[in-house]
């Protein structure tokens, strides 16, 4: 009897020890591959206003064939040649400004309103999701070349660096907080991994890093300011995250692509700068910063 209980302890041991070891090896490759993806973004923020402008095109085209990958199985019939280019044309637009922004919507207006004209078994639907996908994607991520460009040198890189590393760190606290204290929901019909507990850490997290950015003295503002955009910043965020989360539930898939390991599609990595870097670049300017 003994010999049997020790067995059935040994295997129950091992048993447990193996999900306890795959899901370390999974979180050293989430880890990993986060940041590579931050080094090779970051890299491209602080060289040039141009090289952010290539480097946003490149990620806004794969979230876009992504969304619209999204969008098919959900029974749309988007016309991805179109909305995926326009995608990539919004960020190297945003080096002209304003007007080669607006030049760029009226292109995609135009492009896909021909397309709807001359091409007869095309519904509405198809042609919403087409509109949809660029803006979602290139237009609003768009606003972290603007913000990269519109204060020259090191302090428009080190701006462009730290907004996008409030999202990045409000998302990891968010994740640290809402594992280990996370008991109430915030929705859970849409993304029920979320907590209360988690989106308040994750505030608190992109408060610091707008603190550190106060702190240089690079900047003229003050630290209520950057308390204020710091969290709008993080609400904004979680925002583009749950919106994301919504497009997959109705596509009925879980990532919106498998590119980087351990965090899934472009879209997946991007959902939340998709919303808070327009936001920090808004709140900026009408802060008079830029």
């Amino acid at each position: 009897m003994s010999d049997n209980k020790e067995q059935t302890g040994s295997t129950s041991a091992s048993s447990t020890t193996k999900p306890s070891s795959s899901g370390l090896s999974g979180l050293l490759v989430r880890a990993a591959s986060g940041l590579i993806y931050a080094g090779i973004f970051i890299m491209c923020l602080i060289i040039h206003p141009v090289t952010t402008a290539f480097c946003l095109a490149v990620i806004s085209m794969i979230s876009c064939r992504e969304f619209f990958g999204m969008m098919r199985r959900d029974g749309k019939m988007p016309h991805v040649i179109i909305g995926s280019c326009v995608a990539a044309l919004f960020p190297i637009a945003a080096l002209g400004g304003s007007l080669y922004i607006t030049a760029t919507m009226f292109a995609l207006v135009l492009a896909v309103g021909l397309w709807y004209v001359w091409s007869p078994r095309t519904r509405i639907m198809d042609v919403s999701v087409t509109l949809m996908g660029p803006i979602y994607t290139g237009f609003m991520l768009s606003a972290i070349v603007l913000l990269r460009d519109l204060l020259p040198g090191v302090p428009g890189a080190l701006l462009a660096v730290g907004a996008c590393a409030s999202l990045w760190v409000s998302d990891s606290f968010a994740y640290l907080v809402g594992s280990r204290f996370g008991k109430h929901k915030m929705v859970p019909k849409i993304s029920p991994n979320k907590s209360w507990e988690g989106f308040a850490g994750g505030v608190v997290g992109s408060i610091l890093i707008w603190l550190i950015l106060f702190a240089t003295g690079l900047f003229i503002f003050s630290w209520q300011f950057a308390v204020v955009c710091g969290a709008v910043v993080s609400v904004l965020g979680v925002f583009g995250d749950l919106i994301e989360s919504r497009i997959k539930r109705g596509a009925g898939v879980k990532d919106s692509g498998n590119l980087i390991p351990g965090h899934g599609g472009m879209l997946d990595r991007n959902d939340s700068l998709i919303f808070g870097g327009i936001t920090a670049l808004l709140m900026l300017m009408f802060g008079g910063i830029l």
